[in-house]
């Protein structure tokens, strides 16, 4: 005959089990604070010309803004992009940056997006630039110019001298690292505290 465990051995046991979860939830989070990253040591670096224009606590992307003196606006959108994969020499930043740099001039409708990536130690790459009209829906079938990788090296090289002039460089690219990996390790914490918390809550209901 089996056994049936009757409702409060039940809770006693669903509580024991949370008792497990919330042990694993406090050792990760006291991990996670007492054996900081190898990024944290590094310095957060500056974004140059650059104001921070949006960077929420909730969001994985930061949006950074420069005006210059002939009225061009620069607006760069980043957030880290997939694990890099293992290498003998570990990186400091284990994940990429995705960047969408888009650039606006007076008198002129189209804005023209370059879509880039970077990673530690490499200088940034581009993969797309393309123009976006802010006042026309463009369909998926939209032409959105050519592979990056396919145009003529001078041409490359010109396009990526382009955006260092305005400020999207190494020094930019470095500093979006750090900024965004000390950022998601923050929100993973909280993330570790806001589960602790609500499996706690759970555990004490069950013993009552």
């Amino acid at each position: 005959m089996a056994l049936r465990l009757t409702p409060v051995l039940r809770r006693a046991a669903r509580a024991l089990e949370d008792v497990d979860l919330i042990k694993a939830l406090r050792s990760e989070i006291n991990h996670e604070l007492s054996s900081p990253s190898s990024f944290q040591d590094n310095s957060a670096g500056s974004p140059g010309d650059f104001a921070v224009d949006w960077d929420s606590a909730e969001s994985q992307d930061v949006v950074l803004r420069r005006k210059l003196g002939s009225g061009e606006e620069v607006a760069v959108s980043a957030l880290l992009g997939e694990i890099l994969p293992e290498t003998p020499s570990r990186p400091t930043y284990p994940r990429e940056i995705l960047m969408k740099v888009c650039l606006t001039k007076p008198g002129l409708s189209s804005v023209l997006q370059f879509d880039c990536r970077a990673q530690e130690n490499s200088p940034f790459l581009i993969s797309s630039a393309h123009f976006l009209r802010s006042t026309e829906h463009q369909s998926p079938s939209s032409y959105r110019g050519p592979l990056f990788s396919t145009l003529d090296p001078d041409l490359q090289n010109a396009l990526e001298e382009y955006l260092a002039e305005r400020g999207v460089d190494q020094l930019l690219v470095n500093y979006l690292l750090h900024h965004l990996h000390t950022k998601e390790q923050g929100q993973y914490v909280s993330w570790l505290q806001k589960l602790e918390a609500m499996v706690g809550q759970t555990a004490d209901a069950a013993e009552e």
